[in-house]
């Protein structure tokens, strides 16, 4: 008796031991990000210690999409050695809540596989509605209206409007004691199915690169009002 539970000991004893190895400690796995409107890019930064007692080696790590990299100073992590992960994700003309991952693969066997979690909460400022109009078969071809509502906390002077289409014309006008700018869609052109964007871009007196999109859809056999 005394033999097996010796035994069952040392057993134990060595199978602590191998566990304990390698492992990598994240400071964290989540990182919340508010980027202001002029950024181009929001990085986060992960940290990681090695408080095991045998190297770890980061075999690889995957960001979630193209317009986030992340970016391992050195592949192996010494026993009690830091470093840091850092993944830019480019804004672009997104906007709103972003959330991304980044997957990062060691030999450790105990963790394999760490999921980080980037979120990034891009400020949309302009809300445009509808995104989207239509002409039916059925319709003519009067005049629609789009509203673009603007973030209370920016001050927009104007913004610019170009169609890929030269037949959709456009009048943008400013809401009066309203932060709103509207803007007439005005179709010139009949007999053939219409496809365009309607391109938004926001004058700022602080720079922004920024534009925004609305759709514009004709079919073919709506016509043109009578005079």
């Amino acid at each position: 008796m005394k033999i097996r539970t010796a035994f069952l000991i040392v057993s134990l004893s060595a199978l602590l031991l191998g566990q304990a190895g390698a492992a990598l400690v994240w400071e964290q796995k989540e990182a919340d990000l508010h980027p202001a409107l002029t950024d181009k890019t929001a990085v986060a930064h992960f940290k990681y210690k090695n408080t095991g007692d045998k190297p770890v080696k980061i075999t690889s790590v995957h960001a979630s999409c193209g317009c986030t990299t992340a970016a391992l100073a050195k592949e192996t992590v010494a026993p009690n050695e830091s470093g840091e992960i850092t993944a830019t994700f480019t804004i672009g003309e997104r906007s709103g809540v972003q959330n991304k991952t980044i997957t990062v693969r060691t030999d450790d066997p105990t963790e394999p596989a760490t999921i980080l979690k980037l979120k990034a909460t891009i400020p949309q400022l302009l809300q445009v509605a509808p995104m989207f109009v239509r002409w039916t078969a059925n319709d003519e071809l009067n005049p629609k209206t789009i509203t673009v509502d603007v973030d209370p906390e920016y001050s927009v002077e104007k913004i610019n409007v170009t169609s890929t289409d030269k037949s959709i014309k456009t009048e943008v006008a400013p809401v009066p004691d309203k932060k709103e700018f509207r803007i007439t869609v005005k179709p010139t052109e009949s007999g053939r199915p219409i496809n365009a964007s309607l391109k938004i871009e926001p004058v700022l007196k602080q720079e922004a690169h920024k534009s925004y999109y609305a759709n514009v859809q004709i079919d073919s056999r709506a016509k043109m009002p009578a005079q």
